[in-house]
């Protein structure tokens, strides 16, 4: 019997210590979200569909579009097929027009890159 008293009372002293550091161990700073700097966040900012000033006549059964940019600025564009091969991403210059044809998929849209 007085093994098991001894076993007990080891027991509760050994909760008792892990209590204690538990309850006065110090807080765990907080995480502060790490920083992005705007250099990092630009590039995915300014892609995405491009915007109206750039004109897009699409022939979908002969896999053709022709893009215009009217934006008064140059622009870095490319057109995405679905399923498909998309143009390289190039500049272009206010008025300049290209043609992009295809083979396989079919027109996605014209986006910044």
């Amino acid at each position: 019997m007085a093994y098991g008293t001894r076993i007990a009372g080891g027991i509760l002293a050994a909760s008792a210590l892990l209590g204690t550091g538990i309850a006065t161990a110090p807080a765990a700073p907080a995480a502060t979200p790490k920083a992005t700097t705007p250099t990092a966040a630009a590039p995915a900012a300014i892609r995405g569909t491009a915007p109206d000033c750039v004109k897009r006549d699409v022939i979908k059964h002969r896999k053709y579009v022709k893009v215009t940019n009217l934006c008064g600025r140059a622009m870095h564009l490319k057109v995405v097929i679905d399923w498909g091969s998309d143009s390289p991403c190039l500049t272009y210059q206010h008025g300049e027009q290209w043609e992009w044809n295809w083979g396989r998929g079919s027109y996605g849209k014209v986006v910044t890159c």
